[in-house]
Formats: C-alpha cells, structure tokens, sequence
C-alpha cells in the first residue's frame, strides 16, 4: 500500500494546543482532528460540516489506495485552540 503525505509534516510537529474554556470547538468536539474515508461525497459532506462548524483545513490532504478505493485523511483544527 502506498500513500502520500503533504510536506507540512514539520508544522503538524508544531502544534500547541491552548487548555482555556475559549478554545472549545462546538458540540464537546476535540481540537484536532483527522477525517478519513473513502474519497467519496460522504467524506466531502464530513468536511464541509466540519468547516461550516468553524473548523479550518490543517496541512495538505493525504490519500492512498487499498486496492480496491482511494482512502483520503485530512487534518483540520478549530481555530481558537491553536498557538502556531
């Protein structure tokens, strides 16, 4: 199985979460979180949702192929919880 990872891999090493009550995401959701799937309509609607919350996109999309589908993971963070 092969995949392939953007190169923001040392700005994902990065990453500092604050611990205020500001900083909560909607809904009890966490701060940080990768969405993976089979790279279809279903994961685009589950990262639509996700940026219609207040979530941003963090780093480039990875994919691969497990022989049969396209499997697709993206990084997002809720804004307010990250000291870059």
């Amino acid at each position: 199985m092969r995949s392939w990872v953007g190169s923001n891999v040392s700005r994902h090493e990065e990453l500092s979460l604050t611990t205020t009550p500001d900083a909560k995401p909607p809904n009890d959701g966490l701060p940080y979180r990768l969405i993976t799937g089979k790279d279809d309509a279903h994961f685009c609607r589950r990262i639509s949702e996700a940026l219609a919350l207040g979530y941003k996109l963090y780093g480039s999309p990875a994919c691969t192929f497990n022989g049969t589908d396209v499997i697709v993971a993206q990084a997002i963070v809720w804004p307010a919880a990250v000291k870059e």
